[in-house]
């Protein structure tokens, strides 16, 4: 079985070593047996994305990001088409802020996908940290660095629950949700405690450094859900993440008090 992987626009989204996530996941395929493709696509070309498996959009400035927004906006009915065709896509940092409905900045709004109920304003001081989040859908703690002047807000899904004027939140299965519970940094906007989304076979998220080969349960997340897609029925193959998973725990524990 083969799984092809699209690059969008790493000629401008490619800050956050999007090109380590890409590699991981491409050699993560290999080693169980499966083919991997990797398609990389520049402002000029034509997408198709029914040949497409798993989709990458990356960060870049804000001078960049606005280039790329313009581009989107002639692709986006085929973009919603493949994502509500269970498509998978890792969405980091800038990639993540142009699924949502706008992101203001300084020099104006810059229009969003709408794929994700989600939108985001510049806020000061930068967002700068390690980050640990935790997630009871994986095995593991997710860990990464975080660097954003943005700041994200979930939009309709979430729920307050409890009390009025609590801010605790739940979110309904299936709906848009929290990529994880901040343990460590400051996530989506530095006062709700959350970060990231999980939208049907969407990871937005501000990790990188880059994110996938420090959290290999979430790379095989992605991996699963790109291949359950295709017609895949078993389990990935275990591999050999020893040493991933002790940097993890070593990450955890000094970060996490």
């Amino acid at each position: 079985m083969k799984i092809t992987i699209g690059h969008l626009y790493p000629d401008l989204l490619n800050l956050y070593g999007d090109r380590g996530n890409i590699q991981c996941m491409k050699m993560r395929l290999v080693w169980r047996g499966f083919e991997a493709e990797v398609r990389e696509f520049n402002l000029g070309d034509t997408i198709d994305f029914s040949d497409l498996d798993i989709v990458l959009l990356g960060g870049g400035s804000d001078r960049e990001q606005m280039l790329v927004c313009e581009k989107l906006q002639s692709i986006r009915e085929d973009f919603e088409d493949y994502v509500n065709d269970g498509g998978s896509v890792l969405a980091v940092c800038g990639g993540y802020q142009l699924l949502g409905h706008y992101y203001d900045t300084s020099k104006g709004r810059m229009e969003g996908l709408h794929l994700a109920d989600l939108y985001t304003e510049q806020g000061s001081p930068r967002l700068i940290s390690n980050i640990v989040l935790e997630n009871e859908d994986f095995p593991y703690p997710i860990v990464g660095f975080e660097n954003h002047g943005g700041r994200t807000y979930l939009g309709r899904n979430p729920v307050v629950s409890g009390q009025t004027g609590s801010s605790e939140k739940s979110w309904e299965p299936g709906d848009l949700r929290p990529f994880g519970k901040v343990l460590f940094g400051h996530g989506n906007n530095d006062q709700d405690g959350v970060e990231g989304i999980l939208y049907q076979n969407i990871v937005g998220t501000y990790l990188h450094g880059p994110l996938l080969p420090k959290n290999p349960h979430v790379c095989d997340y992605l991996l699963r859900n790109a291949l359950l897609r295709k017609g895949f029925s078993g389990e990935l193959e275990p591999l050999d993440d020893a040493e991933e998973i002790e940097a993890n725990t070593i990450i955890m524990r000094r970060f996490v008090k």
